[in-house]
């Protein structure tokens, strides 16, 4: 778990994957063709395969962000473990408000699937992997699987499944009308959520409490039935961003109807958003054992 530094490199416009560095890749791939934004990037191991899939889901609040940001470099460390790494990178708000993103990530997931054979992947070892926004996308493909809502007839390979078999949900948005509430029930002054020039709101198309029925279709919770996979959540306990309760509601209501094996919750001391904690090599190895656990 020491190669990360190793992964990067620093550009004009911030610290980005360092491609030199791998050996077995291909790029910008395109799996849908409505937006230039709709690529993947394949990054395998050695060997023959096939290989389990990590579907890395970069963050950004739904607005910013690529798939060779540093978002993906914990993910990347599924190659020491002999995991395929696929980066995704999706429509942001300011092209396309919702279901846009969710649409995206699983077009992407079912090009995968569709061509795991000419990839050496395992179309049915597939776990997606996210942070923030690329956290609430990841909840999201782990609920929603095969979800007639987000299967755009204009989109790619309609007719093959988007289900996942595992999910990494770091510090996530989850129900996007209860944040701020939840902010002033735990006692912090956090960011404000349900304002119109929100991050949700922008994604939304509206100011989120003005669309409340539509807002819970970005819900993974919404979505949740005995059939979703397992599930592993961490969140910082101190995060202003995103409140840690998110992860908690979300964890206790899977946990109801999954069942405690299938779920694994937990809060990390003294943690904000996005913080290194989360990208220490024993966090990383826990999130691989989980992996390891699940689809191996």
């Amino acid at each position: 778990m020491g190669k990360i530094k190793r992964y990067i490199e620093t550009e004009s416009d911030g610290r980005k994957v360092n491609l030199n560095y791998f050996q077995r890749k291909f790029l910008d791939i395109p799996y849908a063709t409505v937006s230039t934004r709709q690529t993947l990037d394949i990054y395998l191991p050695d060997g023959e395969g096939p290989f389990p899939v990590i579907v890395s889901i970069h963050g950004g609040a739904f607005a910013f962000g690529d798939s060779r940001g540093t978002d993906c470099l914990s993910a990347l460390h599924g190659l020491e473990r002999d995991y395929a790494v696929v980066s995704v990178n999706y429509r942001l708000s300011g092209e396309a408000i919702f279901p846009a993103d969710v649409e995206d990530v699983k077009a992407a997931i079912r090009f995968v699937r569709t061509n795991a054979a000419a990839f050496s992947l395992n179309p049915d070892k597939i776990a997606t992997w996210g942070g923030s926004a690329g956290g609430s996308l990841s909840a999201l493909c782990a609920t929603s699987g095969d979800a007639a809502e987000f299967k755009n007839p204009n989109s790619s390979h309609i007719g093959v499944s988007d289900r996942v078999q595992a999910a990494i949900v770091w510090y996530a948005p989850i129900n996007f009308l209860t944040m701020d509430q939840q902010f002033l029930d735990i006692g912090i002054m956090g960011e404000n959520h349900n304002s119109a020039d929100s991050y949700e709101s922008e994604l939304m198309g509206q100011q989120i409490t003005l669309i409340p029925e539509q807002v819970a279709k970005h819900n993974p919770e919404t979505y949740i039935t005995p059939n979703c996979p397992p599930v592993f959540i961490q969140h910082g306990w101190d995060d202003i961003i995103i409140p840690r309760l998110q992860s908690v509601e979300f964890a206790n209501k899977l946990e109801a109807v999954l069942g405690s094996e299938m779920v694994f919750l937990e809060l990390l001391d003294n943690a904000g958003h996005a913080d290194s904690q989360f990208e220490t090599p024993e966090n990383i190895e826990k999130v691989l054992n989980f992996l390891d656990k699940h689809l191996k």
